[in-house]
């Protein structure tokens, strides 16, 4: 074995280390420039957000739809609505924890509890249906938590992409990664477990449901980066598309005639890809 002199061992012993000081200021640089992930619900009020209501309008709530105690958002869902982000977003990463109630209301009394998350919201308040903004939607229903939608007036303004099974026996379009692209400027992409036996009736739970049972908290995440819609359920990915159109807009959280709780709205900032 060759024996180094003391000096050379002790130029590398100095190299190695100066090379991981430059690896830890290079990771520490790298996070302290990372956009840190912003609340926007405060636990408090619905601060930066507003309501709007079918039957009301911007901001007026008589029967309060829209209320908040003990950290959590409550949404009756007894009016058909929103609450809207005063900001415009893109690019990033949205995590929203919600739990369904017990109540339903009107025509869906008996219907599966629904709401849904709306991305990429753009136009008039209650352009769509004079409920909703045009949006991407990821929906929040009983046996099809992740079903992607496009909320708009079938023109080209909504517009998105994914890869179908061609296969499925579902008379729906059903996800599936690697199947045949389809775009729909209108209706839905089913996520890839919805059960083939459906039924809009409360409380319903197909086989392969990621969403947890009726008053458990479940997470909900939604990665929009550049034009790419990313849809993840208590950890699985059940849902994507592609080539969306728009690429920002505000949020939305629906109410839509059942009872629904929010503990969490939170987004992290993502760097645009190149």
């Amino acid at each position: 074995m060759k024996m180094l002199h003391p000096i050379s061992v002790r130029a590398r012993c100095v190299a190695a280390c100066s090379m991981v000081l430059l690896l830890c200021a290079g990771a520490w640089a790298a996070e302290k420039s990372a956009p840190a992930a912003r609340d926007l619900f405060n636990g408090k009020d619905l601060s930066g957000w507003y309501t709007f209501l079918h039957d009301h309008g911007k901001g007026v709530d008589p029967k309060a739809v829209f209320t908040v105690a003990d950290g959590v958002i409550r949404i009756s869902g007894e009016e058909w609505g929103c609450i809207t982000t005063e900001e415009e977003f893109e690019n990033y990463h949205a995590l929203i924890e919600f739990k369904w109630g017990e109540k339903t209301w009107a025509n869906r009394v008996d219907a599966a509890r629904d709401s849904g998350f709306l991305v990429h919201s753009v136009g008039e308040d209650g352009g769509y249906s004079r409920t909703w903004m045009y949006s991407i939607e990821v929906q929040m229903i009983e046996g099809g938590t992740g079903d992607l939608l496009a909320v708009g007036d079938e023109g080209d303004l909504i517009s998105i992409t994914s890869d179908i099974d061609t296969a499925s026996p579902s008379t729906g379009k059903v996800y599936k990664t690697g199947g045949a692209p389809t775009t729909i400027t209108g209706g839905r992409i089913d996520w890839w477990g919805r059960d083939l036996g459906w039924k809009d009736v409360k409380g319903f739970r197909g086989a392969q449901d990621v969403e947890h049972p009726v008053g458990e908290w479940n997470r909900l995440e939604v990665l929009c980066l550049g034009d790419r819609v990313t849809v993840w359920l208590n950890g699985r990915l059940v849902n994507e598309c592609y080539n969306v159109k728009p690429t920002k807009g505000k949020l939305q959280i629906q109410s839509e005639g059942a009872e629904l709780f929010v503990r969490k709205v939170q987004l992290q900032p993502l760097a645009a890809e190149e």
